[in-house]
């Protein structure tokens, strides 16, 4: 099944799009944190909407069901001007902050999980504690996810498609 699908063939598909609000250094932890999650059977996706109406720099679905999400902080200058982060708990699982090798660990909250992370890999310095979504809630964030994922890709691979 090598064969080109469209303009693209498998190995040329198109990155993440990037939207011009992530710095080199949350680029750098992001692609980390995913190679962390997708080594633990997580599937992920980037900068998803949620109905609170925030967008989540990474959201990702395990083989269960279970949703995490991953908040990119790439200096305390980052952490400290978000106040929004509470909020993405109403709408995973676990919650956790991705960060990199320089930023102290000490200064994230201990509530949530916690992710180091560089370009090439990262690892789990703290799991997060879990916060069972309701059954609705669960539905409609599945839903959500397939559907944007599979939006995602159509676009990856329809470069001529119209917003």
């Amino acid at each position: 099944m090598n064969q080109m699908i469209g303009k693209f063939g498998i190995q040329d598909a198109p990155r993440t799009p990037e939207d011009g609000r992530q710095s080199e250094t949350a680029l750098r932890v992001a692609r980390g944190a995913r190679r962390l999650l997708r080594a633990h059977g997580l599937a992920s996706v980037t900068e998803m909407p949620l109905p609170s109406g925030r967008r989540a720099d990474i959201v990702a679905l395990a083989a269960d069901g279970q949703i995490v999400i991953v908040e990119v902080k790439s200096s305390m200058a980052d952490f400290r001007a978000d106040l929004k982060w509470p909020d993405y708990r109403m709408h995973c699982d676990r919650l956790y902050f991705a960060i990199p090798t320089e930023l102290p660990e000490s200064a994230l909250p201990e509530d949530a999980g916690l992710i180091v992370a560089d370009a090439y890999g990262a690892e789990f310095v703290r799991m997060a504690p879990e916060h069972r979504l309701a059954g609705a809630t669960r539905r409609s964030m599945l839903l959500r996810f397939g559907h944007f994922a599979a939006d995602r890709l159509h676009r990856l691979w329809d470069a001529d498609l119209l917003d």
